[in-house]
């Protein structure tokens, strides 16, 4: 897939009480272990890439030699697969058996479009981690990511992840209707004047009237690969990837500009509910065709003419349930037509939705030079990002150390491409807009003495 056409930026005119989005998950695991949640894939020739990265909740470090063994969630005592991870906290790539392909290409097929595996990883000096139901579809890249909490911070001997069922598949609450754009309060004003992508949103996970659900920080980037992840399906074509993820950033820009929860006296910016809000999974793969994308185009929301608040952009999955807003089986339909995003998101919302792009990004030390730094590059931002990765390296060994003089040279080219492939970005040796972003990200993480989650 060549995500090479896409740009920064764009400006082209162009409940849970009716059904839980969560079981309990002792429920679950115990389902899933007699079968009930799992489909027979061994005798299946399809399948799907998985890689595992392993890092600590404190300080964003990776775990090296820990121990990852994968099996069938209907058959979680008979390992399949036992891996151990570098110095990146990554193991090496492993195929897995999945259904075929087109299951997850056809809306009304009843049958489950992907496999589901147990993920348990050990490591020396950290608690254990169990997840259930990492999602493996054919011919799809999955991102399972793992972080571990030191045992001298914790009083857990083992942490288990549950991954319910993907909306597309599984029975979940519908959205409840909502206009568009939100009314302003009885000032004429709304806290934020301008759209600015924070660097964390904070997810309540449950319904926002549940004061038993706990609320995780994650990373804006993180939280919209999760939702997308779990929203639609990594095989379908681009354009419908695509228009999806400006949906879904959209939705929840609306929701922090607007500052919607918080004005109802809520602590959190957005629910995991898919009654209220777009579904988020702790602790869930994501696929490496969303992934990228999301870093190519974060920063990008839909507008309408003289209107300053990102549109709430309803959505549905087109098939079981229908809204005013996008479908996403009718969006994959267009795209397998030639549709462009743009023209999906017209489509759906009318020729006056344009694609916008937010010019400030919280939290990043460095603002985007505007081009792509490569060999004969120089200056500052060549210095910044020297300095940056030097950083990253101490976490990350497998980066080579550079000296900060500012020239981009075959050095700087080589400890780039080492950065992107531990980071899954194409390994061009050249600082794009998603890779300089990636960069900062990192830098941040790093840098920062996390908390550890519960």
């Amino acid at each position: 897939m060549s995500f090479m056409h896409i740009f920064p930026a764009f400006c082209i005119s162009c409940k849970e009480d009716l059904l839980p989005d969560r079981t309990c998950e002792d429920d679950v695991v115990r389902d899933r272990q007699k079968g009930r949640m799992s489909m027979d894939v061994t005798d299946t020739t399809y399948t799907g890439t998985l890689q595992i990265s392993v890092v600590s909740a404190l300080g964003m470090s990776p775990i090296p030699g820990a121990t990852v063994t994968i099996s069938y969630t209907g058959d979680p005592d008979s390992p399949i697969e036992t891996l151990t991870t570098d110095e990146s906290g990554q193991t090496p790539e492993v195929n897995l058996k999945a259904p075929p392909r087109e299951l997850s290409l056809t809306p009304d097929i009843t049958e489950q479009p992907y496999s589901e595996y147990n993920i348990q990883v050990t490591a020396e000096g950290f608690e254990t981690v169990l997840v259930s139901g990492s999602e493996i579809l054919a011919g799809a890249y999955s991102l399972q990511p793992i972080r571990m909490n030191p045992l001298d911070v914790t009083e857990e001997e083992e942490k288990v992840v549950v991954i319910p069922p993907h909306t597309l598949f599984g029975e979940y609450p519908p959205k409840i209707p909502e206009e568009e754009i939100k009314p302003m309060n009885e000032t004429g004003e709304i806290v934020l004047s301008r759209v600015v992508i924070p660097e964390y949103v904070i997810v309540h996970d449950g319904d926002p009237e549940d004061p038993t659900a706990r609320n995780y920080w994650v990373r804006y980037k993180d939280y919209i690969k999760n939702v997308a992840s779990s929203e639609i399906y990594p095989t379908w074509p681009e354009s419908a990837i695509y228009a999806n993820i400006l949906v879904i950033q959209s939705f929840t820009l609306n929701r922090v500009f607007t500052e919607w929860y918080r004005g109802k006296g809520y602590d959190f910016t957005i629910t995991s509910s898919t009654a209220y809000d777009q579904k988020w999974i702790y602790g869930r793969n994501v696929f490496e065709e969303i992934d990228y994308l999301v870093d190519s185009i974060f920063t990008n929301y839909l507008s309408r003419p003289g209107v300053r608040q990102p549109i709430f952009t309803s959505y549905c999955d087109g098939n079981r349930t229908t809204c005013r807003g996008l479908s996403q089986w009718g969006s994959k339909s267009l795209a397998e037509q030639g549709y462009s995003a743009i023209d999906i998101i017209h489509y759906y919302y009318g020729n006056d939705m344009y694609i916008n792009s937010a010019d400030i990004v919280s939290g990043v030390p460095s603002s985007w030079p505007g081009y792509d730094l490569t060999i004969g590059s120089s200056g500052e931002k060549v210095r910044q990002l020297q300095q940056q990765l030097n950083r990253i390296a101490r976490n990350y060994p497998a980066i080579p150390t550079l000296i900060p003089d500012g020239i981009y040279g075959p050095d700087t080219a080589e400890a780039v491409r080492m950065f992107q492939k531990i980071f899954h970005l194409p390994q061009t040796g050249i600082v794009d807009y998603p890779t300089w972003f990636e960069i900062s990200d990192i830098y941040v993480g790093v840098t920062r003495i996390s908390e550890p989650d519960a």
